[in-house]
């Protein structure tokens, strides 16, 4: 049975319209037909289409069922995006597929992208979100700037990602189970030895990732993977 995500529809009992056009034109479903809908935030609701009007597609009020998250903690992803967007939605894909809290954008000294469209990125989670049967959307925010970024308060364990010959510890290493954690990926060139400074000065722990050189959406998701394997359920 297809997911579908309404994040209001406690409030409205209505699909969107991009939903109801979905179960509607697409799956051709009908008054009384079952359908199951999550509001991104860890609730599922098993219910019916009660009436249709036109392009509204209206749904019996129930109860929510709890569907958790299946690992503990949460992981937010910081990211240089890189100059080819392709590659930075396959990471919020299969991030999203694998286990993902978050993910911010990063303006880096050697950044080759300076501006993204978070919409097409939100589009591409959900759509994640729905087709791996997860139930809580990754929050997905615009670009800022990396000295902003740092020096912002948040919880947990704070980590940097770089290649510089300097003391690091493995990601696997440093993790403490069911600690949130925010990981930072720089730009294919990587951080400035600078911003490396900065961010440890701002209490983040410099990581490796492993011996292989690995591309910035592909280190992303090794760090999001890392950490899910570390705290999954």
């Amino acid at each position: 049975m297809a997911l579908f995500y309404v994040p209001d529809i406690a409030e409205r009992w209505e699909l969107s319209e991009e939903e109801a056009a979905h179960a509607l034109r697409v799956l051709r479903l009908t008054v009384g037909s079952g359908l199951e809908i999550t509001d991104g935030k860890g609730n599922l609701y098993r219910t019916t289409i009660d009436s249709i009007s036109g392009k509204h597609c209206y749904v019996v009020p129930c109860a929510p069922l709890e569907k958790p998250k299946n690992w503990k903690g949460g992981v937010h992803i910081a990211i240089a995006p890189t100059k080819n967007m392709d590659r930075i939605e396959w990471f919020a894909e299969k991030a999203t597929e694998i286990g993902l809290d978050a993910v911010t954008f990063l303006n880096c000294r050697f950044s080759e992208r300076k501006v993204i469209k978070p919409e097409r990125v939100e589009r591409i989670v959900v759509s994640a979100m729905k087709q791996s049967l997860k139930y809580c959307k990754p929050v997905v925010s615009d670009m800022v700037d990396f000295k902003k970024f740092i020096s912002q308060e948040r919880s947990g364990a704070k980590f940097i990602a770089h290649c510089y010959d300097s003391e690091r510890v493995l990601f696997k290493d440093a993790l403490v189970p069911c600690e949130e954690a925010t990981v930072l990926i720089g730009p294919e060139g990587d951080f400035s030895p600078e911003e490396v400074e900065l961010a440890v000065e701002a209490g983040f722990r410099p990581i490796s990732l492993g011996s292989s050189r690995l591309r910035t959406e592909t280190a992303a998701l090794v760090a999001c993977h890392t950490y899910i394997l570390k705290n999954e359920i």
